[in-house]
């Protein structure tokens, strides 16, 4: 499998401002380059176009202008169908939002994602749904829908469902920022353990600065501040 890779060249995003007809630019990047094993933590103020980045990257969005690819994919040529395909078979996203699904099960909410995707065998998927469960201490939760659960045992799903098909490049938006030290402390190390002997992509959207040790570098979203290594 060739390894994943992420690069954006001029990439602007505007958005409309509601009742009026001005835009304003809610991201602009003139270059990026992420390699296979980074982990990269993008920071900066509300605002500041953290969610949006990862929007994009994930085909949720397309750039108002520039560039987007991933593993050498033009993004910005595909149909939204073909880039609902490339995300399905290519990335884990961990929303902000969870955006579980509420009215199935832990367990289901996880084997959606691989029914969807269609990439691990249908005769593995439920006991690769508990095992990732398990690993996130969820393994007596997982019949439990999300209504069930604490907001920290529905981040932990929405790990394990964006873990679910085995991705190159795992997104993350504030995965830490809805739960309590103990459990950020699980959510995080369990996205860090999945990366580099995997030579994955982590890409994360963060306000924690506590964090920002265990990156490799940091694309800095605050005004007038550049990429640096953290």
């Amino acid at each position: 499998m060739t390894p994943p890779t992420i690069s954006a060249r001029n990439l602007i995003h505007d958005f409309r401002i509601p009742d009026q007809r001005s835009y304003f630019t809610a991201l602009k990047i003139p270059s990026l380059d992420i390699a296979a094993g980074e982990r990269v933590a993008v920071i900066g103020p509300s605002g500041s176009g953290k969610t949006t980045l990862l929007n994009i990257i994930a085909g949720l969005l397309r750039p108002t202008r520039g560039e987007i690819f991933v593993n050498g994919i033009k993004l910005n040529a595909l149909s939204e169908r073909e880039r609902d395909r490339l995300r399905a078979s290519t990335m884990g996203y961990v929303f902000q939002s969870f955006n579980l699904l509420q009215a199935f099960t832990a367990l289901e909410n996880v084997t959606i994602a691989m029914d969807l995707a269609n990439v691990i065998p249908s005769s593995h998927r439920r006991a690769r749904a508990m095992q990732l469960l398990d690993e996130l201490g969820l393994s007596k939760r997982a019949q439990h829908r999300p209504s069930q659960l604490s907001i920290g045992e529905q981040q932990r799903v929405a790990v394990a469902r964006a873990l679910a098909n085995d991705p190159q490049i795992l997104l993350a938006d504030e995965p830490t920022a809805s739960v309590d030290p103990k459990t950020r402390s699980v959510v995080f190390e369990h996205l860090l353990a999945q990366t580099k002997d995997k030579q994955r992509i982590l890409l994360v959207a963060t306000h924690d600065s506590s964090l920002l040790p265990h990156f490799d570098r940091c694309i800095n979203q605050y005004p007038d501040q550049g990429e640096k290594n953290v």
